[in-house]
């Protein structure tokens, strides 16, 4: 299998999880937008929090991925460090409740 195959079906497997994450990232946008012209809830700044947190996690996982044979090493650290994924891709229900 290539590699635009193995892409396609992560992609695939991983669509809903890809979905929750871009409504979290976009919901954290709108939050950012607010903030310019009124004060944030308590419970806003946190999920702003965790999202950008979760973005600052996927740039180093997607830079291993990028590299050669990255997509081996990937599955190793992950295995290793759990907490390289973003809240949406983690097994733990109670971090991929729907917003």
């Amino acid at each position: 299998m290539n590699t635009v195959e193995e892409i396609k079906v992560l992609l695939q497997k991983n669509k809903s999880r890809l979905r929750q994450e871009l409504m979290q990232s976009k919901e954290a946008m709108f939050l950012i937008k607010k903030s310019t012209h009124s004060k944030l809830t308590e419970e806003e700044k946190v999920k702003i929090k965790i999202q950008i947190i979760d973005i600052c996690k996927s740039i180093p996982a997607l830079a291993v991925f990028l590299l050669p044979g990255g997509s081996l090493l990937l599955p190793l650290l992950i295995k290793l460090i759990p907490d390289i994924l973003p809240s949406a891709f983690r097994d733990d229900p109670k971090n991929n409740s729907e917003t």
